[in-house]
């Protein structure tokens, strides 16, 4: 809006106020609100009542995503042979922000915390705890950690 479209024009002050106001349309309201508020003295305790943060956390942790990139998984190996074995049955590419793609189907899994529960596909219902940014490990039906870990070898691609 131009100026000329205001009935009044004059600088914005606490007593004439209410023509910038109106022109704010439905948020007018709130804004006479809460300057009434602060004039009454009342807003000070409701503000010190609401929380500084956002909504009390998700039990198991703060929401977030995996790094996009394929997720090789192995078991260790035996004092005869190699340190680990590749369990490719096991392998994963996250490729977006919630999905996952393993043997040739999609999925989606939810990141809480350290806990990854992959929610639909071919692992559906199969839990992950995350050690570091690359590395998850397996979570058994106890929820006790198995051998199985899966690491983060090739990022950015699936």
């Amino acid at each position: 809006m131009r100026k000329s479209e205001f009935s009044r024009v004059r600088a914005l002050s606490a007593r004439e106020a209410r023509w910038q106001l109106q022109a704010c349309g439905g948020s007018a309201f709130i804004m006479k609100g809460t300057v009434a508020l602060l004039a009454s003295g009342l807003l000070a305790p409701a503000l010190l009542l609401t929380p500084s943060t956002s909504a009390a956390a998700v039990p198991g942790g703060e929401i977030g995503t995996l790094e996009k990139g394929k997720y090789v998984c192995e078991i260790p190996g035996d004092g005869s042979g190699a340190s680990r074995r590749h369990v490719p049955a096991a392998d994963f590419s996250i490729i977006t922000a919630s999905s996952y793609r393993a043997q040739g189907r999609n999925g989606t899994y939810l990141l809480t915390g350290d806990r990854v529960v992959m929610t639909s596909g071919p692992f559906k219902g199969q839990l992950y705890r995350r050690q570091t940014r690359g590395l998850l490990r397996l979570v058994d039906k106890a929820g006790h950690d198995t051998d199985l870990r899966c690491v983060l070898t090739i990022r950015g691609t699936y």
